[in-house]
């Protein structure tokens, strides 16, 4: 590897980790404002969108500016096209992110509502995905990302038991129908976080290993989403 291009991957490597902070900062603050129906958190977490938005066109551009000038092949070839679908589900956790802290604004105007959900449970397992999987990407380690890919599992049967558990309480409270599908519509965003963070394990795989895992870690099925 030239001296030139080795620089431009350093580069690269700061940019997608800035943007992972930034990601991992707005999901913390969305599912925050969930937790504690606090509009303000909302706010912040949603101000944060276009920094990203911006943050993920440029590290696109750079991708492809290293793609054109240096033409790099195996590891390096890999490394490129990995942290191009990472910064892809980076911005689309960011947006989901967003999602969350809509649907926390909308509860927060609403009185408290009765039962107990999952959603705690959920959140934490969504969050910890998420930071394995970068913590995978920083320390190229793919038997981390193995674990990640395998805890989508989890996730999917507490969607499935937050649905049943809202279900449940509509049937209860007929006339609070539209808050309690905010709790079903935040369960859905966290699933799909929880998707996206394996989408960034298997690829943390491929720039290790060369190997393609998707639908294939553990036996299970992998992430996917918006693939």
């Amino acid at each position: 590897m030239s001296v030139l291009l080795q620089r431009e991957i350093d580069r690269l490597k700061r940019q997608i980790l800035e943007l992972s902070a930034e990601v991992e900062e707005t999901l913390v603050d969305a599912v925050r404002a969930v937790e504690n129906r606090d509009p303000s958190l909302a706010r912040k977490a949603a101000a944060g969108e276009a920094a990203t938005n911006a943050h993920e066109i440029d590290i696109e551009e750079e991708c492809l500016k290293i793609l054109a000038l240096h033409q790099p092949v195996a590891s390096d070839l890999r490394f490129i096209i990995g942290v191009l679908k990472i910064n892809q589900d980076l911005e689309r956790i960011g947006d989901l992110a967003v999602h969350i802290a809509e649907r926390a604004t909308v509860l927060s105007g609403e009185a408290p509502l009765a039962g107990v959900f999952s959603l705690n449970e959920m959140s934490g397992k969504a969050q910890m995905m998420l930071k394995k999987s970068l913590d995978a990407f920083v320390n190229q380690n793919s038997a981390a990302a193995k674990a990640v890919c395998a805890a989508d599992y989890e996730v999917d049967l507490l969607k499935k038991e937050i649905n049943r558990q809202v279900l449940a309480a509509i049937r209860r409270q007929p006339d609070r129908l539209e808050a309690y599908l905010q709790v079903m519509h935040v369960a859905r965003h966290l699933e799909r976080i929880a998707d996206h963070a394996t989408n960034i394990a298997e690829d943390l795989i491929y720039m290790v290993q060369g190997d393609i895992v998707r639908h294939q870690v553990d036996g299970e099925t992998g992430g996917t989403a918006g693939r």
